[in-house]
Parts: structure tokens; sequence; C-alpha cells
């Protein structure tokens, strides 16, 4: 089974390969603690923490990849871990907010995974 075939969303394998790219970035950015002028914390909660949220949202674009609708729900709970993960982060201090790039940032991406989970939900139809 090829991913373009005539059962599969567009839509659905776009968002899925951009929460794969997305989640692998963060992994990297939790242990490298800098992404394109973003900084983050060296603490070694912080490392850890963000790379498990990063292996959240990779997980969720694989899941929903099979297409099955059981994965799209688990998908779109760690979706919800991974924005709970990332409130978490900054309510702890673990993710700076001290300059307005890094608050931008992580309101953005907050909202990307948001809006991902919305679009997984919305197209439940093409689950099977």
């Amino acid at each position: 089974m090829g991913f373009l075939n005539p059962g599969r969303n567009l839509g659905i394998i776009v968002v899925a390969a951009l929460m794969i790219l997305f989640g692998l970035a963060e992994i990297v950015t939790g242990f490298t603690h800098y992404f394109f002028g973003i900084t983050t914390s060296a603490a070694s909660a912080f490392t850890y923490s963000s790379a498990l949220i990063g292996a959240f949202y990779t997980a969720a674009g694989m899941l929903i990849l099979t297409m099955k609708k059981w994965a799209a729900v688990l998908a779109i709970v760690l979706l919800g871990a991974d924005i709970a993960g990332r409130i978490l982060l900054v309510a702890t201090g673990l993710y700076p907010t001290n300059t307005l790039k890094n608050t931008l940032s992580i309101i953005a991406g907050t909202v990307i995974v948001a809006s991902f989970a919305i679009y997984i939900w919305l197209k439940q139809r093409s689950f099977r």
C-alpha cells in the first residue's frame, strides 16, 4: 500500500509529514538548545522533556499515516500531551520567555500543534 493510494487523503499525508518533521526538529532542539536563533534552557529536565514532547509529535504524525480511527484518536491525545508539555515547560521556567522571539516561537508552535489536532478531528471520517 503506497502513500498516495486513492484511499488516502493528501492533506493528511502533508500534515503527517509536517508533524514528523516538526517533532524531529523539537527533539534536536531539546538536545542542542538552539533552533533558528531561538535558545532554550540547557537544564537536563528541559532536554528530556522537550525530547519527549517531540517524540509525541513525531509519533502522532506516524500514527495518522495508518489511516486507522484508533490511531487518529491516539494522535490527538499525543498532541494534547504535547500542548500540555509546552505549557508546563513555560510555567516551570524551563522554556525561557525572556525574549520576544522565544515567546512568539512557543506561542506559534503551540498554535500549530493545536491546529494539527483540530485538522485530524475534522478529518475523522477519513479514518477507518
